[in-house]
């Protein structure tokens, strides 16, 4: 048997493997004594059958089966031997006319290979890391809408600009059918408030959605657009008004207080502004560490080039799946995946280069933050250290859960190595600043 690499470029081979008569003749032979015993051919009893007949009858479809064998196994010998880093599995190169007859047979595979490239996690880039503070007006904001959350509802005959609307926001064009209740503040235009003042429940307000509130995002909490399509959207769409009401503010009392946070824990306007800001930096900490990571990703995607076997790549998708692509699908697939593809890369060679390790105290840890958090979304918010170690402890007793967290934990401690290495710059803003930064805007 000969093998050899063929280079088509850096990232792409082709693998041919000849086939000599020693490789296959001796395994076809025995499966052609094997199967004399059992061989039917008409005008002979079975297992009467002479040989010759036997060979021109299954030798051919016996010489393929063997031949495939021995050349699938030599593939795999072949690529483990050679250590190829492959992306994607080998692609047999299948010819239109194949001559089963010849004694020599020559196959050829195309490989996608993992590019070789190096990597500077220190070099400088312009990653920010966000410090969200809650201002005065979000905080006011908050407390009005505490006290209209759990104020009176009193229902009205007709819209007023006191009262709140319950009703569908339709277009059927652009597929928008958003139940929701709003107040006429919201709209950035005065003009536009008035349209619903003196309507009754079942009227319908057509709306224009350019320069409808301050933000354009806002159309993605009313309406439920896309961010894609928020900018520059410009079209009419109706809003059924099925609701009616005035809220009465909720008085601010301990009642309140206790319903809200806890009895004792908030005592005063003053408390519950500081509890608002409190709970609310928290939340906004954790979304600017999330684009904190997703900018170190996507600064080092772009600041390391390489190229990767993408034409191969691109047909080999369309052989994977339960459902065949086709080239344009492939095609769509392979832009939608090749971000990922390649931190995936950058990951291997991140970790290739570190001293990341990971003990049974990480594992814990890790183990016993995920169920906090878990049995916190069920309503379970304080747990006892007890119950949690007696989870943490059957969780860590299976040795696939102790596999699959130890890469989570690999990969949370690469990740924060990488945001460290990236040496962002820091930079305090509000929410509204933060928003605009996080849309690039």
């Amino acid at each position: 048997m000969d093998i050899r690499r063929i280079a088509i470029n850096a990232v792409t081979e082709i693998i041919e493997i000849t086939v000599m008569p020693t490789d296959y003749k001796g395994q076809v032979a025995k499966r052609i004594n094997e199967k004399m015993p059992l061989a039917t051919v008409k005008g002979f009893r079975k297992g009467a059958v002479p040989k010759d007949l036997v060979e021109k009858q299954y030798g051919k479809a016996i010489k393929q089966e063997e031949v495939k064998k021995v050349v699938e196994l030599a593939l795999e010998r072949f690529i483990t031997a050679e250590r190829l880093a492959l992306l994607g599995t080998p692609l047999e190169i299948e010819k239109e006319i194949f001559n089963w007859e010849v004694e020599e047979l020559t196959f050829q595979y195309e490989i996608g290979l993992a590019p070789f490239f190096t990597l500077d996690l220190e070099a400088k880039t312009d990653v920010v890391k966000y410090i969200v503070t809650a201002d005065d007006k979000l905080i006011d904001g908050q407390v009005t809408r505490i006290q209209k959350q759990f104020g009176k509802a009193v229902p009205q005959e007709i819209v007023s600009e006191k009262t709140d609307v319950s009703g569908v926001f339709t277009n059927e064009e652009k597929g928008i059918n958003n139940p929701i209740t709003i107040s006429l503040d919201i709209f950035k235009d005065k003009k536009t408030a008035q349209k619903f003042i003196g309507k009754k429940s079942g009227d319908v307000v057509t709306v224009n959605t350019k320069g409808l509130f301050e933000d354009d995002h806002q159309l993605m909490d009313f309406l439920k657009v896309s961010h894609d399509d928020v900018h520059g959207l410009e079209v009419d769409v109706n809003f059924t008004i099925e609701n009616i009401n005035e809220t009465e503010p909720a008085e601010l009392n301990q009642e309140l207080f206790d319903k809200l946070f806890g009895e004792g824990n908030v005592a005063s306007l003053a408390d519950l502004k500081a509890k608002i800001k409190e709970d609310a930096e928290s939340q906004f900490a954790e979304q600017a560490q999330q684009k904190l990571t997703d900018d170190v990703v996507n600064a080092l995607i772009d600041n390391t080039k390489f190229d990767l076997p993408e034409a191969f790549l691109k047909k080999w998708l369309q052989t994977v799946g339960e459902k065949k692509l086709s080239p344009a699908e492939a095609e769509a697939e392979y832009y939608r995946s090749e971000k990922g593809l390649r931190f995936q890369m950058i990951e291997g060679r991140a970790l290739a280069q570190s001293d990341i390790k990971i003990n049974f105290e990480d594992l814990k840890s890790f183990t016993s933050r995920s169920i906090r958090q878990q049995m916190a979304q069920f309503g379970q918010t304080n747990p006892t250290d007890q119950e949690v170690e007696g989870i943490v402890a059957r969780v860590l007793s299976n040795q696939e859960e102790v596999k699959r967290l130890s890469e989570q934990v690999t990969k949370d401690k690469l990740l924060q190595m990488l945001v460290e290495k990236a040496n962002p710059t820091t930079k305090e803003v509000t929410y509204e600043q933060f928003v605009a930064a996080m849309y690039g805007e």
